[in-house]
């Protein structure tokens, strides 16, 4: 079996949890991470083993604080098969010309743009466009979101038309700086980013976003309304979500009434760091009148990328030709069990 040596940039809120569900595959291993200073999230990755690259003015700043580094990031490069990019948006030309430099292949997370990479990809959606490419995208948490529960209803029905609002969490749990207090901010510059980003793994779909940011740091929320191609009802399509890999679908009645009651089901499947990676669908607010379908999801931001970036692994480095299997690998290690 091939192995595909990995290394990560950028030991973050992504970073971290790609490289914990990297080391969990047969056909994979970490072979290091990056940190550009010596916080708590370098002083974890040192506890779990992971050889840490630092920016070579770094070197001095890691020793005073007594975390071992193994080198320098160009040394990393030069280490790993492909590189997962979970560096903040916006610097990806910077670390392209790098991994170029390095002849290292690399994965860029969705805070970049499709055309740095040229390519976006998802599991289910598009998996062989990444086959042994150099760079690939791993589009944003609610960009997958959508393309998880939209691709597959409209590879059986067809989704003529969709329209999303994007409930935003305003940061995540560790960004303390950031973030709207007792408030609630539009994104009054129309459309969001989301629908095209949709549109560089689904181009023929139409599809329309709004978003507001909200005072919270648990989850995004969405309410989609699609108008299908045909009539359908609402049992035909809770068919199509309930065989969609990594889509979960939860009832209200059952105590599941907000975002709250899903991170705390998180908990209580041992998920590690809490993590759901599944699209969480609330069953009893699933609606289809006619050819419109309404609907309610909810994306954990911190995780559900996170089994993305491992099957683009497999597909760049060409270790498992059928996107089938290759989920079903990665959500087999991570404990993604289908529902």
């Amino acid at each position: 079996m091939s192995i595909a040596k990995v290394g990560i940039n950028g030991y973050g809120t992504i970073g971290k949890r790609v490289a914990a569900a990297v080391s969990k595959q047969d056909d994979m291993q970490v072979v290091g991470v990056t940190k550009t200073r010596p916080t708590f999230e370098a002083a974890d990755a040192a506890e779990r083993g992971f050889d840490i690259y630092v920016p070579e003015e770094s070197l001095q700043a890691f020793k005073d604080a007594e975390i071992k580094t193994a080198g320098t990031i160009h040394d990393l490069f030069k280490k790993a098969d492909i590189i997962v990019d979970c560096t903040p948006g916006d610097v990806g030309e910077k670390y392209k010309a790098e991994y170029l430099a390095a002849g290292v292949k690399a994965i860029f997370q969705g805070g970049e743009d499709h055309g740095l990479a040229g390519v976006s990809f998802n599991s289910t959606a598009n998996y062989r466009d990444s086959w042994g490419a150099q760079f690939s995208r791993v589009v944003s948490c609610n960009t997958t979101g959508l393309i998880r529960t939209l691709c597959p209803i409209d590879r059986e029905i067809r989704v003529k038309n969709a329209y999303v609002t994007v409930v935003r969490r305003a940061a995540d749990p560790g960004d303390s700086k950031l973030g709207p207090i007792n408030a609630l901010e539009p994104s009054v510059k129309l459309p969001t980013h989301h629908g095209p980003d949709v549109q560089s793994i689904m181009p023929w779909l139409n599809i329309n976003t709004m978003a507001i940011k909200a005072s919270t740091t648990l989850m995004h929320l969405h309410t989609v309304v699609a108008e299908l191609g045909r009539d359908a009802d609402t049992a035909e399509v809770l068919g199509i979500l309930k065989s969609a890999p990594r889509v979960r679908l939860v009832k209200s009645k059952s105590g599941i009434k907000s975002t709250a009651e899903i991170m705390e089901y998180a908990r209580d499947l041992g998920r590690d760091r809490s993590d759901m990676y599944e699209i969480v669908v609330w069953e009893d607010g699933v609606k289809v009148v006619g050819n419109t379908l309404y609907f309610y999801q909810a994306v954990h931001q911190e995780s559900d990328v996170v089994p993305e970036n491992v099957d683009c692994i497999r597909s760049m480095c060409k270790l498992e030709e059928d996107a089938v299997t290759s989920v079903e690998k990665t959500d087999k290690a991570l404990g993604i069990a289908k529902r």
